[in-house]
C-alpha cells in the first residue's frame, strides 16, 4: 500500500468515526449525564467529549516541514503521551470550562478546522509539524483516529446507552497500527483476533492479561504462540 493510499484510508476513517462518534453524542449526551465520572479515572463525560475538540484541534494547528525532515514513527508519537498525561487531563479541564457555555459547538468547529487542514495538507503524504514533533501526515491522522476510537469506547462504557459509536472499519484501522507498532518492535508475526479488546489493552483501558491478550491476537502461524507482550503494553 503506498503512503498516499495510506493517508486516503486514514482520512476516510477519520470522518467515519467523527460522524458516528458526533451522532451518537447528540443523541446520548445530555445535561444528566455530562458531570457524571466517566470510565477514565478523574475525568468527567463532558470532560471527554470536550478531549475530542482538542484532539481534532491537533490535526487544525500542523504546518508543513522542510524535505528531508526525518519524521518520527506512530509508535514515537504516541509513546510521548504518557509523560503528558498529567498536563493533557489539565488541559483538557480547562477546555471543558472554556466551552461550557456551548460544548458541542465548540468541539464541531474544531473538528470543521481540522478536517478543512486535512484536505489543505494532502493528498501528498508530507512531514508536518505535529504538537509532539515531526510526522507524516498520515500518522497524524492514523494518531486523530486513534483517539476517536479510544474515546468512543470510553463514552460508550462511561454512558451505556444507544448504538454503539465505535465505527468497524476505524476501529480495524486503529488496531492493525497498533499491532504494527507492536510488531516492529518485537519482529513477531501476529494478527488481530478481536479489535476491540486489542485496542482496550493497547490503549491500558483492560489490565494486561496473557489470556486475555492470547484472545486479542492470534500468530499468523498455527506453529507460533501469542508472545507475551506485557513490557510494551500499554502502547499509550
Amino acid at each position: 500500500m503506498t503512503a498516499s493510499a495510506d493517508l486516503a484510508d486514514a482520512s476516510t476513517a477519520l470522518h467515519a468515526q467523527w460522524v458516528r462518534l458526533r451522532s451518537w453524542v447528540a443523541d446520548v449526551v445530555d445535561d444528566d449525564v455530562a458531570d457524571e465520572p466517566s470510565v477514565l479515572e478523574g475525568w468527567t463525560v463532558a470532560e471527554l467529549v470536550a478531549h475530542l475538540g482538542r484532539a481534532m484541534e491537533a490535526l487544525a494547528v500542523c504546518v508543513p516541514l522542510p524535505e528531508g525532515t526525518v519524521p518520527l514513527t506512530l509508535g514515537e508519537y504516541v509513546g510521548t503521551y504518557a509523560d503528558r498525561a498529567t498536563d493533557i487531563a489539565e488541559t483538557t479541564r480547562k477546555l471543558a470550562e472554556e466551552i461550557a457555555h456551548d460544548p458541542m459547538a465548540e468541539v464541531d468547529a474544531r473538528a470543521r478546522t481540522a478536517f478543512a487542514r486535512l484536505d489543505e495538507l494532502g493528498p501528498d503524504d508530507l512531514v508536518v509539524q505535529a504538537r509532539r514533533g515531526p510526522v507524516l501526515l498520515s500518522t497524524m491522522a492514523v494518531s486523530r483516529v486513534l483517539e476517536l476510537v479510544v474515546h468512543a469506547d470510553d463514552l460508550a462504557r462511561s454512558v451505556p446507552r444507544g448504538t454503539d459509536p465505535v465505527d468497524p472499519g476505524a476501529l480495524r484501522l486503529v488496531a492493525d497500527a497498533l499491532l504494527d507498532v507492536v510488531v516492529a518492535r518485537g519482529g513477531w508475526s501476529l494478527e488481530v483476533a478481536d479489535p476491540r479488546l486489542w485496542v482496550r489493552l493497547a490503549a491500558g483501558r483492560e489490565p494486561y492479561d496473557v489470556d486475555q491478550l492470547a484472545v486479542a491476537l492470534q500468530p499468523r502461524y498455527t506453529s507460533d504462540g501469542v508472545p507475551d507482550l506485557g513490557r510494551m503494553l500499554p502502547i499509550l
